[in-house]
Order: structure tokens, then sequence, then C-alpha cells
């Protein structure tokens, strides 16, 4: 192959992400073809190497194809180091001013969270979610609050089998399988937040909801995070609400999401 004939095959395989990207859910090859107007045997060659590379995951079940690990690092690491970063430390420097409480924004990073933005309220105790630290998303409420928000064909995706459910206190495990995080992430979607009560660090909890772009997709989360002794029961509505207000800026900010 010349260089010349490689040129249209990464310009169609990164069109093929795009629309992945874009995408509400996993998408057939087919429809793939169809949308970008390519042959079919083509789209299954870009998507067979973009497979391997990790760029695309494969769910053989539904003959569907979704964006992998390594796109989303890719996503992760421009919202580490650009825009979402930059307007999100001023409005949670903000939120931390207002609520006297340290709080964090993150971003999915495969079956990660990876926290971008943290700021940490005067004489609060140290965290463990600094700036670059992941974490396992499902136990996190950062994590939850963003899971909750994708399609189910996309969480199956990134949660194919009990080895994808790493265990951070093995005395104390929160989610272990598949069912357990669906059942976990549906009281989020009712409630409308996620929390985490011990799950990262003993005597330390955290309520989080999604910052979503104009799609509706979660592009990251903010969360507050404190010591279980410091916050009665009937403060956390103002909490979650200050957190919401605070990640609806961040989305108009960077997509001009819906949002009044």
């Amino acid at each position: 192959m010349t260089e010349s004939s490689r040129v249209p095959a990464f310009e169609n395989g990164l069109r093929i992400l795009s629309l992945l990207a874009r995408s509400s859910g996993p998408l057939q090859a087919a429809t793939i073809a169809q949308r970008l107007d390519l042959p079919r045997s083509t789209v299954y060659h870009l998507l067979n190497v973009a497979e391997r590379e990790g760029y695309v995951m494969r769910l053989p079940e539904e003959s569907r194809y979704g964006l992998g690990i390594a796109a989303v690092d890719l996503g992760s690491s421009y919202a580490r180091t650009d825009p979402l970063a930059r307007v999100g430390r001023v409005l949670v420097g903000r939120l931390v001013d207002r609520i006297g409480l340290s709080a964090h924004l993150a971003v999915l990073h495969g079956r990660e969270v990876l926290y971008v933005v943290e700021m940490r309220a005067k004489h609060a105790p140290d965290l463990v979610s600094g700036v670059d630290v992941r974490l396992p998303a499902q136990l996190t409420a950062s994590g939850r609050a963003i899971l909750a928000a994708l399609p189910k064909a996309q969480l199956r995706a990134l949660y194919p089998g009990a080895q994808a459910f790493v265990q951070r206190h093995a005395e104390h495990p929160a989610v272990t399988t598949y069912s357990e995080l669906r059942r976990v992430l549906e009281a989020v979607r009712q409630r409308g937040w996620a929390e985490e009560v011990g799950d990262i660090t003993p005597g330390m909890s955290s309520v989080a909801v999604p910052v979503l772009d104009h799609r509706d997709w979660p592009v990251a989360a903010i969360a507050v995070t404190y010591p279980d002794d410091s916050v009665p029961p009937g403060r956390i509505p103002e909490l979650v609400e200050a957190a919401r207000a605070t990640a609806e800026k961040i989305s108009r900010r960077i997509h001009g999401a819906r949002h009044a």
C-alpha cells in the first residue's frame, strides 16, 4: 500500500470514530456503512483494525461497535489539559467557597474515573482523589453519576465480566457484579444524583451529578466529598443542587448544552 493510498483509509477511520462518538450507543457495521456512504467491506476492515488497537469495542451478542478504551483515553487527555479542566477549575473553586466542602471534577477513563480538578476546602482532610488520580468508576460517586447516564449497551461493553469489577476494600465490597451495578445505577437515575459512602475512604462520603454536553452525553461529573460526621442528612439536597448548578454552568460553557 502506497503512502497516498493510506490517507483515505485514515480519513475514513476517523470518520467512523467520529460517528461512534456522536452516537447515543454502539452501532452495527451496516449502519455505519450506510451513514458514511462506505462499502461494508471497507467498514469491516477499518473496524477490525480499530478494535485491534483498542479504539473500537465490539459487542458480539448485538453485532454492534462502540468506542474503545483507547479512544476514551484520547478524549480524557484533551479534557484534562484543555477546556473542561480550565473551565472546571474556576467553577469548582467557586462551589467549594460557597458550600465550605471539598469538590472535584472527574472524567470517565475506561472503567476508571480520572480526576482533572480537585479543590480542597479550608481545614478539610486530604482526599485520595487528587488531579490525575484514577479510581474504579463503579465505586465512586463521580463514576456512578457518569455511568448512570450512559446507554445500557455502552455500559455493558465497559463491564463485560467479573474481571471488570476491581475492589478497593476487600473487607467491604461495594459492587462486585454487573447486576449489582445495574441496581446501583438505576437508583442513581431515579434519584437524579449519585452517592458513595465509604467505598473509597472509610468515614468519607460523596454526592455527584453528571456534566452533560449538548447531546445529553455525560462528559464528566461534579462531586462533593465530606467526612460522614460533618454533614447532616438534611443538608444533602443543598449539596446536590449546588453541584448540579455548577455542572450546568460547565455544560453551557463547553458545548452550549440545552440548559437554561
